[in-house]
């Protein structure tokens, strides 16, 4: 089985931020979609959420060529496509702390991130993440969260997972415990998992996961078929939930392409991906 992938993604500022510190990348011609959601001073957040889609897009490109310089350990026990995503994180990160580390406008900046590599060739999907930033996969009418916050929230639930309800609303949710540009060095999680046709996957910033629940994202996926449309859903729902931080969704959507061209009329185009880079900015607080 062959498999398409069709991507589309979203950002918006949120009905109370003056500035969108989020980024968002769509690497089609390297199957790799990205989120980062940047923090620091006065708009270094952006700075570096920027930096770090694209490092990644330039990381991408320079090793497309067989002859391409490593920047890191080759790690045998890894496949190809795994290192290729945990080098291009790690050379973001090593971009971020040392412009962060050199520039006093962007000194303690730093970025979550969040990426998917969909390989056709080995139809695996790889997932590698550092931060807050989710990746959700939706599988016929169910959701799977397939990344772990770094924040926390979530290591006080790891180590006491017998918190009552109200200890756990007294916890800061704003404290992430791993970003690219903290340190020098970056531990990034990676997952593998088989690409399906008719999965798809939702990454996005916890602007997104913070204002509206899980079963609330599977239910608008459920809705819409089209990745553009479900990323202008989503980022809706979570605005009419108060859009409290910046919104960005990327939903990528897997398909069986040669299935796919058997069932279409032999009069109709070729389907195109359905990809977005726009950021849409809906009415502020005030207009609202």
């Amino acid at each position: 089985m062959t498999i398409r992938v069709f991507a589309s993604g979203r950002s918006d500022v949120g009905l109370h931020r003056e500035h969108n510190e989020d980024s968002f990348a769509l690497l089609e011609q390297h199957g790799l979609f990205v989120v980062a959601d940047g923090m620091g001073g006065h708009r270094a957040g952006d700075v570096a959420s920027h930096m770090a889609t694209e490092t990644l897009r330039a990381f991408f490109d320079s090793t497309a060529r067989e002859d391409a310089t490593w920047p890191f350990h080759y790690d045998p026990s890894l496949s190809a496509e795994e290192n290729r995503l945990l080098a291009g994180i790690k050379v973001a990160n090593k971009s971020i702390y040392e412009r962060s580390a050199t520039s006093d406008d962007h000194r303690g900046m730093g970025t979550t991130v969040v990426g998917v590599l969909v390989s056709p060739a080995s139809s695996k999907a790889y997932i590698g993440h550092v931060g807050d930033s989710r990746c959700y996969r939706v599988r016929g009418r169910s959701i799977a969260l397939l990344t772990q916050d770094h924040s926390l929230v979530n290591e006080y639930m790891r180590a006491m997972p017998h918190l009552s309800d109200a200890q756990r609303d007294e916890l800061p949710r704003n404290v992430i415990t791993r970003a690219l540009g903290m340190n020098e060095r970056v531990l990034v999680d990676l997952a593998c998992e088989d690409a399906v046709a008719g999965d798809r996957y939702v990454l996005c910033s916890d602007g997104l996961s913070g204002m509206i629940t899980d079963d609330e994202i599977l239910g608008t996926m459920l809705a819409h078929a089209d990745p553009d449309e479900a990323c202008g859903a989503l980022i809706a729902l979570a605005n009419q939930h108060g859009g409290e931080d910046n919104i960005t969704a990327v939903v990528v959507k897997l398909v069986d392409a040669q299935g796919a061209a058997e069932r279409a009329a032999p009069e109709a185009p070729a389907p195109k991906p359905a990809s977005s880079t726009r950021e849409t900015v809906p009415p502020t607080a005030s207009d609202s």
